[in-house]
């Protein structure tokens, strides 16, 4: 099993990193958010989780070890594979999963793409009791989200006078909600692909 990956970023890749560790070049599938803390040729580290099948091997990572355990635990539930978990815990990281569960929030969990309302129900059935507590405090970040979108924009190749021209150009309701970054980043590139 592959846990962790510590090495220097080769590229950024809309859907994942490719990190050098020894030589080699490994592609781990990661969230927008994971993808933008890091900078080509900065040694990074990514919590990893390797799902064999048997005509794949794929590496998904994470920015840390809680949304990987997440992860695992999502995908243990009925008709949730990996791809679908990786979805849902890319779109609501951490203590935003743990916390919909807890509430039983069927809204919030079905605004994750490929979660109708019997599948978030179905989570809540069988994780409730496993996903613990919620174990850092729920904040909302206010101050660095535009930083984490022009190192994202920048990490995948634009200048950093095109990221910031993105990030005012920014509708102001996308703005209000700097909780999720992901989203801000994907309407960011929206705009720099349009223009």
């Amino acid at each position: 099993m592959i846990s962790t990956l510590t090495g220097t970023v080769l590229e950024t890749r809309i859907d994942g990193l490719v990190i050098n560790i020894g030589g080699l070049g490994l592609f781990a599938i990661c969230a927008p958010e994971t993808i933008a803390a890091a900078q080509v040729g900065e040694v990074f580290t990514v919590q990893t989780t390797l799902v064999v099948r048997e005509d794949s091997l794929t590496l998904f990572g994470f920015a840390d070890a809680h949304d990987r355990e997440l992860f695992e635990i999502v995908q243990a539930v009925s008709g949730f594979g990996p791809k679908l978990a990786f979805t849902i815990v890319a779109t609501l990281p951490g203590d935003q999963l743990r916390s919909a569960i807890l509430t039983e929030d069927v809204v919030r969990l079905t605004k994750t793409p490929g979660v109708g309302s019997k599948g978030a129900a179905r989570l809540i059935l069988e994780l409730k009791d496993k996903v613990g507590p919620v174990a850092r405090e729920l904040r909302v970040v206010t101050n660095n989200w535009a930083n984490q979108v022009e190192q994202g924009l920048t990490g995948l190749g634009w200048s950093a006078k095109e990221a910031q021209r993105a990030i005012s150009l920014l509708p102001k309701e996308i703005q209000n909600d700097p909780a999720d970054v992901a989203a801000i980043l994907r309407a960011a590139l929206q705009i720099l692909a349009n223009q």
